[in-house]
């Protein structure tokens, strides 16, 4: 195949073609939206990676890890990082497309931190 007739995966989609995915691919394409999802909820609250990282039990370099899209957490993670994130987290995986939404919890949550980096009373 020549340089004229390769086209784009974008592309191909556009124009109603298959496009093969490899298994390594969709759970890059995962490991990424979920990445993006932490660092929007945590750039929302003005938290540091650092300050993420203590409200979670982890390290710096872990949350980078996992906002660059370069890990796949657990399930016990991905509940500590939406304790630490004070949000709810909801998963949506279909054949081609995913969605990880962090949903702000409503008002202060007895014993949960808030944005500030208090934690409420009960």
């Amino acid at each position: 195949m020549n340089h004229s007739q390769w086209k784009t995966r974008r592309t191909k989609k556009l124009l109603g073609e298959t496009v093969e995915e490899s298994p390594a691919y969709v759970e890059a394409g995962y490991a990424l939206a979920l990445g993006q999802a932490v660092y929007d909820r945590r750039t929302a609250l003005g938290l540091s990676q650092t300050e993420l990282a203590r409200r979670a039990g982890m390290t710096q370099p872990q949350i980078s890890t996992i906002e660059g899209g370069d890990s796949t957490p657990t399930l016990p993670l991905l509940t500590r990082l939406a304790k630490a994130l004070d949000a709810s987290l909801t998963i949506q995986l279909d054949d081609d497309s995913s969605a990880f939404v962090f949903t702000p919890h409503q008002g202060p949550r007895s014993g949960k931190p808030s944005t500030d980096g208090r934690t409420s009373a009960a």
